[in-house]
């Protein structure tokens, strides 16, 4: 046992050796530390967080904690090893190479994704659209992004995206959004009275925004209907879906508004204006009525 403990595995130049019972306890020494660090900076992320303290910044935390305590772990068991850092030269150089054709993409989002964190052009709990998608931040991480989607579908999206791709974030400055709703009402209806009635079902919800005020638009004259827009602001506090459900809710309301007021919601109709005509008389002209 004593001997293959002691089994002697490199020698350096300096004299130093390298033996099985060091790599057996730089491990433990290692794996050790490993657990610590992670341990340790997720209590430091927890402690944050029970603070108030933004989710963006207690993740920053928590990382640069984790590497802080992760260098000197890395630190700690090279120095137990008593292995000289020059004998790394030769193999930091080849992981450099190796890195800089094999690893490009990894290492861009790397870099991406701690710009991300640090300038917060976007931010765990933002509302976001980038390409087709649209959907809650939920996670930064070190390579790709954690997106839940307004379906409720989970994507990844690589760090290097964001920042090279047109990205909009909904709520980058404050969570007010401008939505519109759009109602045609019968011709011959009274148009103060709609406008009236529109900006109280406005004023009655509590995530619609007084100031800015909301405007009534009498847009058009539609073909079966006047056509009117209400523009307002809402207060924002998830995402697209509760947005949709604002509009919803103002939609309810104004049924029952104009029920109640006896103002009729249009609907696409036509006219049909029939020519009445004499017995025998032909319904496609003769050559003599053409000339």
């Amino acid at each position: 046992m004593d001997e293959t403990w002691n089994k002697v595995l490199i020698n350096f130049q300096d004299g130093a050796t390298l033996t099985v019972g060091h790599i057996l306890t730089a491990v433990a020494i290692f794996l050790v530390g490993l657990v610590a660090s992670a341990w340790i900076s997720r209590l430091i992320a927890r402690y944050l967080g029970r603070n108030r303290m933004s989710p963006d910044t207690a993740v920053i935390i928590r990382k640069l904690t984790f590497i802080f305590l992760m260098v000197i772990t890395v630190l700690t068991t090279l120095g137990f090893l008593k292995v000289p850092l020059t004998s790394f030269t030769f193999l930091s150089g080849a992981i450099a190479i190796g890195a800089g054709f094999g690893a490009q993409n990894i290492i861009n989002n790397f870099i991406s994704g701690w710009i991300l964190m640090s300038e917060r052009p976007v931010r765990i709990g933002d509302f976001i659209e980038i390409e087709d998608s649209k959907g809650v931040v939920e996670v930064i991480g070190n390579r790709s992004t954690q997106i839940r989607r307004v379906d409720g579908v989970h994507i990844m999206v690589p760090n290097s995206m964001l920042m090279e791709r047109v990205l909009v974030n909904w709520t980058l400055i404050d969570r007010q959004i401008r939505t519109t709703v759009r109602v045609g009402v019968a011709y011959g209806s009274p148009v103060r009275d709609v406008e009236r009635l529109f900006k109280q079902a406005l004023a009655e919800h509590h995530l619609i925004l007084q100031e800015p005020e909301p405007i009534i638009e009498f847009n058009d004259f539609g073909d079966s209907a006047l056509i009117f827009d209400a523009l307002f602001w809402a207060n924002l506090r998830s995402g697209e879906r509760e947005l949709r459900m604002i509009r919803s809710d103002i939609r309810y309301r104004i049924d029952e508004l104009f029920r109640e007021n006896g103002i009729t919601i249009a609907f696409p109709q036509m006219d049909l204006h029939m020519k009445s005509w004499e017995a025998g008389t032909p319904l496609v002209p003769t050559k003599d009525e053409n000339a």
